[in-house]
Parts: structure tokens; sequence; C-alpha cells
């Protein structure tokens, strides 16, 4: 525990609507520098992508429910998606214990804005990090929170509006495009 104290104490609070104290990786290199090495190879299961999740487990209950409560939020997401458009929901059903992932997703499909979506989403993982890691400051899971709560702080200040509303025209652009041509296609049939 000692270690865990050290590191934590050394450490300022984090607000998500804040400018990051450090970088994720200055985070990562301190930590590693100060936990003991079964603790600190953890580091290498800790993401925000979808895709890393599914392919290992960690064996560190905190990290394997982070990813099954972010798994949900994404099935979740898929299925009020799939209902939003009026088509059928195929997808495996998101579980039901995870409520509070079900709500965001729900929230998150009525916003208007895809940025002010995303910001929602990620205050939702913001929240189930800190349920997840408990109230023990100065345990492993505090540790791993912190990183992945500074993951969700540099996510957020590389949001750019003016980018992402361009990135987001062009793209609809390409599924409209897409789409006519695949109707264009079957009027040929």
């Amino acid at each position: 525990m000692g270690s865990y104290y050290y590191l934590m104490a050394q450490l300022p609070h984090l607000i998500y609507d804040q400018r990051p104290p450090m970088s994720c990786e200055s985070f990562k290199t301190l930590a590693e520098s100060q936990l003991p090495k079964k603790d600190a190879a953890l580091f290498k299961f800790l993401s925000l992508s979808p895709d890393f999740c599914e392919k290992r487990k960690s064996g560190c209950s905190f990290i394997d429910n982070w990813y099954k409560w972010d798994n949900s939020l994404r099935l979740n997401l898929a299925k009020q998606r799939t209902i939003k458009l009026k088509r059928e929901v195929t997808a495996a059903e998101p579980p039901d214990y995870h409520m509070d992932a079900a709500a965001a997703a729900i929230k998150a499909v009525d916003e208007d804005s895809p940025l002010e979506a995303e910001i929602l989403l990620d205050k939702a993982r913001w929240h189930a990090i800190e349920n997840l890691a408990g109230n023990d400051y100065f345990h492993r899971n505090t540790v791993f929170a912190y990183y992945l709560k500074l993951m969700l702080i540099e996510r957020r200040e590389a949001f750019n509006v003016d980018k992402g509303f361009a990135e987001y025209k062009t793209l609809y652009a390409s599924i409209l495009d897409d789409f006519e041509s695949m109707q264009n296609a079957g009027d040929h049939k």
C-alpha cells in the first residue's frame, strides 16, 4: 500500500472539464516507477478502445469490469441507434445490469449535436470509472482509474468543433453517395 499512498498523495485531483495536469504517458511513467511490477504490468490492459477490451482479460477485477461496462454502453448505443433508425434490432441484447450505461446511451442518441453526445458519453464513462474504483483512494484501482480519467480528458481536449463538423459533412456526403449508388444499381436490375 505504501507505493499507492505515495503516488496518489502527490497527484492533483482530476476534473473532467479542466485541462489535464499531465499527459497520460507522463502519469504512466511515474506510476510504473512506483508500483509493484505485477501492478505496473497491468497498464498494458488499460485503453478506451472498444477493440482492445475484447481481445484479452487482465485478471484485475477493476479493469475487466471497466471493459464489461464499456461494452454494455456500446451495445446499448447500437441498440438505441437501431431503434432511432426504425430498423429491426438484431444485435446481442445488452446486459441489463448496467442500467447507467443504458440510460447514457438513450440520452446520447437523443442529442442533436454529435459533440455533445460524445461529451455526455465520456461523462458517463467518467462516472462509471469512479464507481468501479471504489472508495479506497490508496488502492491500485484508483491508480488505474486515474489513468483512464486522464485518457478521457485528453480525448476531450482533442475535440475540435470545426474539424469534427467538416469530417461529419464529408462522411455524411459519402454515405449519401453510396446510398444513391446502391439505389441506382438496384434500378438497373
